[in-house]
């Protein structure tokens, strides 16, 4: 296969995915190209881009108008577009309009994407290469009297979930027979209404059970390795929280078993590029595959912090056509990591998504500690977007480490003028059951009660005290003068 070298990459995205992308490739040497919305002028990877082109029009339509953004890639002179996460990154249209245009799409083939992102089609794909899946149906459903007798063969408890979507849209989890038909219409309605088809499938719902996923990064020459797993299991409605790599309280021979399937399968598939295969464990160590992510996942630092391999750098590698340069047993994984997403929503008004200017903003830092945000003084978070404005991940030899750093880098960490979820976070890191390292799915559903979402720094009220005492002082300097 021809090797081709990418001179200039159209970043198809916005916030601190695009400015991770423009990190790699100005480390490839490769040219940048920015794209944003009106309101996303001010943004940071704007300015670190090496170019930049305004996409006037609706704040999140420009960002899905894949036929116009492949046109200011080929007018730019760009040779491959980079889709990031959300957005596009998961849509097989776009990855082969780039194709059929002469541009590269870094990420996996469309034909997996489109698989992929079918989530009963994958589960039928991913069984026929011998992964465990959970007992439920495998065509979709819409019919609510056929969906009612599904769901008592399956046996109460169930989960209804969206068959074209994800990030807990479309989802529904139904403890008794009784209340399933207001949530399977509450559901199917709900995914409609997000992935315009209003299509659902119903699986058996596990209780307690540890989310976790396996990174896998494979080549065009059917050379695939994994770079460990995730444990994903802290959420709050399905959203992801907080990330570890590797999970603390993993079985070893589970762990083996989960990495040695999934690098199995991809290799079965043919799959190309980065991707994330995700699994539920239960309470007696059995896994089951739910889904798999085609692109670059939100929590991909973690796994480069214990295993030192650049995912976005290698995703570009690969889609020049490059071989992976290490084989599976060249990798070698080193202590552990925790990623906090930090979001702009008030966790004492019900986790509100809150927009506005930051009228402070000092990070955190130190051995281990980095930051990936698009986060600055006087950024103004918009409400158009995902409530995310940063990661904070830290890393060290060993878990009571890294949980002792991120307690001491949340402390830190000042961001006055909007509430974020900083607090909450402080919360989890002080847990007891955190700290031992025992959490599943329904961790924060039990400890939310118990958390108080005090600033237990005061840092953040504090600032605001010194930033009136400085104009004070400001204003008597200027009646002296």
């Amino acid at each position: 296969m021809q090797v081709k070298k990418i001179t200039k990459v159209l970043i198809a995205n916005r916030g601190e995915i695009a400015l991770r992308i423009i990190r790699s490739c100005k480390e490839l040497d490769i040219k940048s190209v920015s794209i944003f919305s009106t309101i996303d002028a001010r943004g940071v990877w704007v300015r670190k881009a090496d170019e930049s082109v305004l996409l006037e029009g609706d704040p999140i339509r420009v960002y899905l108008d894949y036929k116009n953004i492949v046109e200011i890639a080929k007018k730019v002179g760009a040779d491959a577009i980079h889709p990031g996460y959300g957005f596009l990154s998961e849509n097989p249209d776009f990855a082969q309009h780039c194709i059929d245009n002469g541009i590269i799409f870094i990420g996996p083939k469309p034909e997996h994407i489109a698989l992929f992102g079918d989530k009963m089609a994958s589960k039928v794909a991913m069984k026929a290469v011998g992964v465990p899946v959970i007992e439920g149906t495998d065509t979709p459903i819409t019919d609510i009297n056929e969906a009612i007798k599904i769901a008592k063969e399956i046996g109460f408890p169930v989960i209804i979930k969206a068959a074209f979507g994800g990030g807990g849209k479309g989802m529904r989890i139904v403890k008794k027979e009784e209340e399933f038909v207001a949530m399977f219409e509450a559901a199917t309605k709900e995914a409609e209404r997000f992935f315009g088809r209003g299509d659902a499938f119903i699986e058996k719902y596990l209780s307690n059970p540890r989310h976790i996923e396996v990174q896998i990064v494979a080549d065009k020459y059917g050379n695939v390795i994994h770079l460990g797993e995730r444990d994903c299991s802290i959420q709050r409605k399905h959203q992801k929280v907080v990330e570890i790599a590797p999970s603390p309280r993993l079985n070893d021979t589970v762990r083996k078993e989960l990495l040695r399937t999934s690098k199995k399968a991809m290799i079965k598939l043919g799959y190309e590029s980065v991707g994330t295969v995700e699994y539920l464990v239960d309470e007696e160590d059995n896994f089951y595959f739910i889904e798999m992510n085609t692109r670059v996942q939100v929590e991909h630092t973690i796994t480069e912090a214990i295993s030192g391999v650049d995912i976005i750098y290698r995703m570009i590698r690969i889609a020049e056509g490059n071989k992976l340069p290490f084989m599976q047993e060249d990798i070698k994984f080193r202590g552990y990591a925790i990623e906090f997403r930090i979001n702009a929503e008030d966790p004492k008004n019900g986790f509100i998504p809150s927009s506005g200017r930051i009228t402070t903003y000092l990070s955190p830092g130190g051995p281990g500690v980095r930051m990936d945000s698009i986060g600055f003084k006087d950024y103004v978070v918009p409400t158009n977007y995902d409530s995310m404005i940063g990661k904070m991940i830290v890393s060290g030899l060993d878990w009571d480490s890294v949980v002792r750093k991120s307690r001491r880098a949340l402390d830190e960490f000042i961001v006055a003028g909007i509430p974020t979820n900083i607090p909450l976070h402080r919360e989890i890191v002080r847990d007891e059951d955190f700290k031992e390292g025992i959490f599943n799915t329904t961790y924060l559903d039990k400890k939310l009660p118990t958390f108080t979402m005090e600033a237990i720094s005061h840092l953040e009220e504090d600032e605001e005290k010194y930033a009136k005492v400085a104009a004070i002082a400001a204003a008597i300097k200027m009646n002296q003068k």
